[in-house]
């Protein structure tokens, strides 16, 4: 096994439990190394600190096992066996009603650079890191020996360094072909596109989120804006919303909208669908014409450089949600932008409240659900923020 040496003083986010190594921590690193290779990390007089994958860019290793022990061979089914062992706590593992959820979350489960969700038998497997990808094989095999799993897919390429991703390709790793199916979420029943939808095919870190806006729909005029395949619609209408709203520029993504409503029952007089750029669409809602409406986009900055044009994109955004909704009328509003924390979000929803000049109470801090565990030590883990909002 290659080693990489830290610089002296560097040790201390490893004896942290901190999961990434970055570059500029780097010493010197042996000869030979690939991209994906396990490699040993030692402080500057030699002292082993853990193993993790090596990748070349700014996070340089993804910690696997800290301390100075020999690296544990049944690392990956031991994280697995933790894992679903969380999710049966969670009261998911076993569910009647919900078989979709997040079984491994990257660093949160101790597995950085990986992302296992499932879908009743099948378990959509992302791989963030090369050394993971390489391994996929092997994780594959650990899935298939929990209960009810009978299919792996990989839905890897988009989320791989480009040199790398363009050479791999999505599909089957072992188990039946599955790549659609119906997955239940608290009863609601969603169709599920692994092969060509977004992420791994639904939003599973909304679950809880989407709960609560049900329970707040009753008689309610909701606009569901990003709708995505309508997982906040769906809840809507189960919750008894008067008229749901749709918004989406993709097609493809309201085609399974519309069907995932008609999975639910028969919505059709108070459910429509409209395929447009959201904040076009609001440009042309009359003031208070909503009792809720949902904000739910998609990650406008995907690093630092790009975080002040997201803020000004989401200031906008939500100025306009805000005008769109009745005195009292509840906004749901969100960001899965890891560069964007939370004072960062709720200062945009001020700035937001301002430009409308609406005055708001906060009534719901949101988050991803317990199933997307956040390590103490990787805040960055935390990514969903969310609001729900009372503006006068």
């Amino acid at each position: 096994m290659h080693t990489i040496t830290l610089h002296k003083g560097r040790e201390g986010a490893l004896q942290r439990y901190s999961p990434w190594v970055f570059s500029g921590a780097i010493a010197r690193q042996d000869e030979g190394l690939e991209e994906g290779d396990l490699v040993r990390v030692a402080d500057h007089g030699g002292a082993v600190l853990g193993y993790g994958h090596y990748q070349a860019g700014s996070i340089r290793v993804r910690m696997l096992q800290f301390g100075a022990e020999d690296y544990a061979e049944d690392l990956i089914d031991r994280k697995l066996a933790a894992a679903l062992a969380l999710r049966t706590q969670l009261g998911l593992a076993g569910d009647s009603l919900t078989n979709a959820y997040r079984l491994i979350h990257a660093a949160g489960d101790g597995l950085p650079g990986l992302i296992v969700d499932r879908y009743g038998s099948v378990a959509v497997v992302q791989c963030h890191s090369i050394g993971m990808h390489r391994q996929r094989d092997r994780i594959a095999e650990a899935l298939l020996t929990v209960e009810g799993i009978d299919s792996v897919y990989d839905k890897s390429s988009a989320v791989l360094p480009e040199r790398y991703g363009r050479e791999t390709k999505d599909g089957t790793l072992a188990g039946a072909s599955i790549d659609r199916l119906i997955a239940l979420e608290n009863g609601r029943r969603f169709e599920v596109d692994i092969a060509e939808g977004q992420k791994t095919g639904f939003f599973l870190d909304q679950r809880d989120n989407r709960w609560l806006l049900g329970s707040y729909a009753r008689d309610q005029r909701v606009l569901n804006t990003f709708a995505y395949t309508g997982g906040f619609s769906v809840y809507a209408l189960l919750g008894g919303a008067a008229r749901v709203d749709s918004v989406d520029l993709s097609a493809r993504a309201n085609e399974l909208t519309t069907a995932n409503v008609a999975h639910n029952g028969e919505f059709s007089d108070r459910h429509a669908v409209h395929t447009a750029d959201v904040l076009e669409y609001l440009k042309t809602v009359p003031a208070g014409s909503y009792d809720i409406v949902v904000v739910d986009p998609p990650a406008y900055a995907k690093n630092k450089h790009r975080r002040h044009k997201a803020v000004q994109a989401y200031k906008r955004l939500n100025a306009r949600a805000m005008a769109a909704l009745r005195p009292g009328g509840l906004l749901f509003t969100f960001s899965c932008s890891r560069v964007v924390d939370r004072q960062l979000f709720q200062d945009t929803i001020v700035a937001a409240g301002l430009e409308s000049g609406r005055t708001a109470r906060v009534l719901h801090r949101l988050a991803q659900g317990a199933d997307h565990p956040v390590s103490l030590f990787h805040p960055e883990g935390d990514y969903l923020k969310g609001l729900v909002v009372q503006v006068d």
